[in-house]
């Protein structure tokens, strides 16, 4: 059984929803996948733009989740799976508009962790690398309309090298599948998947970066409390 739903339109959603459940009387695992991306520097992007793809990516998540956890709740049991992305632990240049989208599901996902858990129903928020997927085509990624001069050595590059990347990405589509069914089908599910190995270097490299700066400026931040 196949519905089609805008995810933007919370009445639609209400209404695939009602559907789903009267057909098959409860829904065991939400997977929150639709959206798209954005590549242009901050100043570049419009807030038209902006407002579309969060209209999307959070937004649309948003109505997706409020709509099944009344059905969750009810059975005490459901696992949601949130995708979020590699820009979801790390932005650069370029991914700032799309990965604050992806920060945001960060973030609900790692709340939602937290107060469905007495209740029988995990959360999830899964991490992609890059797979190999349409999601640096047109059809899945918007360029901003504006493009400054000044950001050619930073955006530009970034354009550059998702143009090179598509169709190229290091990630299986086919592996992808089957890790998401480990992932609901275990007893412990984690709160992040990060699925890639492009992921965990950056990850990794993220997080170097963090401790280091957390050390260099630990004095400041400890001389903020009272005394």
């Amino acid at each position: 059984m196949t519905l089609s739903m805008d995810v933007t339109d919370e009445a639609q959603v209400k209404a695939a929803t009602a559907t789903g459940l009267e057909r098959f009387g409860r829904i065991d695992v939400l997977v929150n996948n639709a959206g798209f991306g954005l590549l242009g520097a901050i100043e570049e992007c419009s807030a038209e733009e902006v407002g579309s793809v969060y209209r999307t990516n959070v937004f649309g998540l948003l109505n997706v989740t409020r709509a099944v956890l009344p059905s969750m709740r009810q059975h005490r049991s459901g696992h949601i799976i949130n995708f979020s992305s590699i820009g979801g632990y790390r932005s650069a240049p370029g991914w700032g508009i799309y990965s604050s989208t992806k920060f945001a599901v960060e973030g609900i996902t790692e709340a939602l962790y937290g107060e469905l858990a007495p209740l029988g129903i995990h959360a999830t928020v899964v991490e992609p690398g890059y797979f190999r997927t349409n999601f640096l085509d047109s059809s899945s990624l918007r360029q901003s309309a504006a493009q400054i001069p000044d950001y050619a050595g930073t955006v530009g590059k970034t354009r550059n090298i998702a143009a090179e990347r598509n169709h190229q990405q290091l990630g299986d589509p086919t592996k992808l599948a089957p890790a998401i069914l480990q992932i609901v089908n275990t007893d412990e599910p984690p709160l992040r998947s990060r699925l890639g190995t492009d992921t965990l270097q950056a990850i990794a490299e993220k997080n170097a970066y963090v401790e280091q700066e957390t050390v260099k400026w630990q004095t400041l931040s400890e001389s903020t409390n009272y005394k």
